[in-house]
C-alpha cells in the first residue's frame, strides 16, 4: 500500500485564478443544494406543483405529490453516496475525509429521521432510521478513533 502525500491548502490570499472560480462555483453550489433542501423540507408539493405547471405545456404526464417517485429516485442516490464513501474507505483507509462524510451523510440523516418522528409524523420508520443511522454516525467515529494511529 503506498502512503498519500499529505495535503496541505495553499496560504490565504495565494490561490491561483483557477482556484478561485472552483471555490466560487462549490459556493454558489453548496448555497444551491441548501435552498432546495429548504424548498423540500417546506413546501415538496409546491416542488411538485411548479413541474406540473411546467409539464402541461410540454405536453409530460404530471407527476403526484402522493406517489413517492421522485423522492425515491433521491433516495437511491443517497444509498448510493453512502455506499461509495463506504468503498472508498475500504480502497482508502489512510483518507479519513472519506468517513467524515460518511459521519456527516449518516448524522444529518438520523436527526432529521428524529426532527420528522418529532414534528411531522410519529412513524416507526422515522425513529427506526434515526437510531439505526445515529448508531452508524457514532460507530464511525469510534472507528476512526481506535484505527487513526495505526494509519499515520
Amino acid at each position: 500500500m503506498h502512503a498519500q502525500a499529505h495535503y496541505e491548502p495553499p496560504l490565504a490570499g495565494s490561490a491561483t485564478a483557477g482556484q478561485q472560480f472552483y471555490k466560487s462555483v462549490s459556493l454558489a453550489l453548496a448555497i444551491i443544494f441548501a435552498a432546495v433542501g429548504i424548498l423540500f423540507l417546506t413546501t415538496p408539493e409546491g416542488i411538485y406543483n411548479l413541474f406540473n405547471t411546467l409539464s402541461r405545456p410540454l405536453n409530460l404526464v404530471e407527476s403526484s405529490a402522493r406517489e413517492p417517485g421522485f423522492y425515491r429516485v433521491l433516495a437511491i442516490a443517497y444509498m448510493y453516496i453512502v455506499s461509495s464513501l463506504a468503498f472508498q474507505m475500504y480502497r482508502q483507509p489512510e483518507r479519513r475525509e472519506f468517513l467524515w462524510l460518511l459521519v456527516n451523510a449518516k448524522s444529518a440523516s438520523s436527526i432529521i429521521s428524529f426532527l420528522f418522528f418529532l414534528f411531522v409524523h410519529p412513524y416507526l420508520i422515522f425513529i427506526t432510521n434515526g437510531i439505526v443511522d445515529g448508531a452508524i454516525a457514532c460507530g464511525l467515529i469510534v472507528l476512526h478513533a481506535k484505527t487513526k494511529g495505526d494509519l499515520q
